[in-house]
């Protein structure tokens, strides 16, 4: 049976396409990548069954915190080219390319939960009356686009329907922070695909993210799907090696940063994730890590180093509740300390598995007070740690300062790099900063008068 002829798109202005798209699920992956595919022209049809994110977005708000992702929608909506609809029917009808871009939390054997994929592609199998390619953009593990596949023919059967339609793997790698940029200047362009006419498709599709040169790279479906865990494992292996070495290091008298200045200029090695801190969160890192051990095992084996990459991270996180216990005693009854960052990295308002949530609540159960400040983290600071009477919330970071036995640092926004340190000394009881994330320099410190507790810095 040969290849279907390919549909092919009107090129309309240059840089345009009326390629008609549906993007289901508008968290983090689904609306950045909406978005960013209106902007070159596509027609975007973003669905989601949470009708109060629906609101927010039709009347101009944005339920995440994302530099640049805001104007842009704004400014896709006003052309014309980006619509939002929690109508399902409406929703697989608009587009010839179905985006499932639905969350996959972690289930609780550590194996990632596929049932908003399911229900997303069963929704697409019951209401699609053509082909369509149904790109799995969420994070998934190996062999979902089968389970995708199984969904949606389940329903076409149901209905007595016989019509084409393909499955296609396209991972996301966007850096919470600089999604934006990192879809619209891409690294590379994964697809994972077996048949000619979704592959000509996403080339098409994507052609306007790659006119310079080619970032594309097609592969099998279940390699694709395999490269996204093992590029997030790979991250996450490279931030726990640093910090058992930055904890190895303390112990030997050795600074680690002079350590990751000298492995960094290796080129097999580079400066990028070298960074020893206080663990990593988020999202991304933690899920995929548990998420491939528990896909290793399925298969009848083990990934040794990852379960230690995770336990490593588990460990890390309490690195600074234990600096904190050595230097003030275990039971911290009438201690208050400044938190500066909840967010688990810079550039975004999200605490899925921060290590701030674990600093925090280990030093509540040692009797401590806390006043903490964010950038942009407050609001959904207070979803998570709710009303509890012994965390308070500054207007800003000096102002978390006042009174507190020490400051801890556990969030690296661009903002706590050059406080103002004598007045960062009067505002604080005791001169002491826990830096979990290595941002000054230790002789500097110490010089001004500050006790000075770093990560791998002695």
């Amino acid at each position: 049976m040969g290849v279907r002829p390919i549909p092919r798109v009107s090129a309309g202005r240059p840089g345009e396409r009326d390629m008609k798209i549906t993007v289901i699920g508008t968290g983090y992956v689904g609306l950045v990548s909406g978005t960013c595919l209106a902007e070159v022209g596509n027609d975007v049809l973003c669905l989601d069954l949470d009708a109060e994110k629906i609101r927010v977005l039709n009347a101009g708000g944005m339920p995440i915190h994302e530099p640049g992702l805001q104007e842009m929608v704004a400014r896709n909506r006003a052309a014309g080219r980006l619509r939002f609809t929690t109508d399902g029917a409406e929703a697989v009808d608009h587009g010839l390319l179905q985006f499932i871009a639905v969350g996959t939390p972690p289930d609780e054997d550590g194996s990632a939960d596929l049932q908003y994929v399911v229900a997303a592609a069963r929704s697409i199998g019951r209401h699609m009356d053509g082909y369509r390619v149904i790109v799995d953009k969420s994070t998934v593990p190996v062999g979902t686009a089968d389970t995708v596949r199984a969904a949606v023919a389940g329903e076409l059967a149901a209905r007595g329907l016989k019509t084409d339609f393909s499955v296609v793997s396209n991972p996301e790698f966007l850096k919470e922070g600089a999604a934006v940029e990192d879809f619209m200047r891409p690294d590379r362009i994964i697809v994972g695909a077996e048949e000619a006419r979704a592959i000509e498709l996403m080339r098409q599709l994507y052609a306007p993210f790659q006119r310079s040169h080619e970032r594309l790279i097609v592969m099998d479906v279940r390699s694709a799907e395999l490269t996204k865990y093992a590029a997030n494992a790979m991250l996450a292996t490279r931030i726990s090696f640093m910090n058992e070495l930055a904890n190895l290091a303390e112990r030997l008298g050795a600074d680690i940063e002079l350590v990751r200045q000298g492995i960094g200029s290796d080129p097999r090695i580079g400066y990028q994730f070298l960074y020893p801190g206080c663990g990593y969160g988020g999202s991304c890192f933690p899920k995929d890590v548990q998420a491939l051990n528990r896909t290793a095992r399925d298969a009848g084996g083990e990934l040794r180093v990852l379960e230690a990459v995770e336990a490593a991270n588990e460990f890390q996180k309490g690195v600074l509740g234990r600096k904190i216990a050595a230097e003030f005693g275990e039971d911290l009854s009438g201690r208050r300390f400044a938190l500066w960052g909840l967010a688990f990295k810079p550039n975004t308002d999200d605490m899925r598995e921060a290590p701030s949530r674990a600093l925090a609540a280990g030093l509540l159960a040692r009797g401590a007070t806390l006043c903490v400040y964010d950038p942009a983290a407050m609001e959904e600071a207070r979803r998570v740690f709710g009303a509890e009477p012994r965390l308070a919330y500054a207007e800003s970071p000096m102002a978390a300062l006042d009174g507190a036995d020490a400051l801890v640092i556990v969030t690296e926004w661009k903002e706590f790099r050059s406080p103002d340190f004598a007045d960062m000394k009067r505002r604080l009881k005791t001169p002491r900063v826990f830096d979990g994330r290595n941002l000054y320099d230790p002789a500097q410190m110490r010089a001004g008068g500050f006790r000075y507790f770093a990560i791998g810095r002695g």
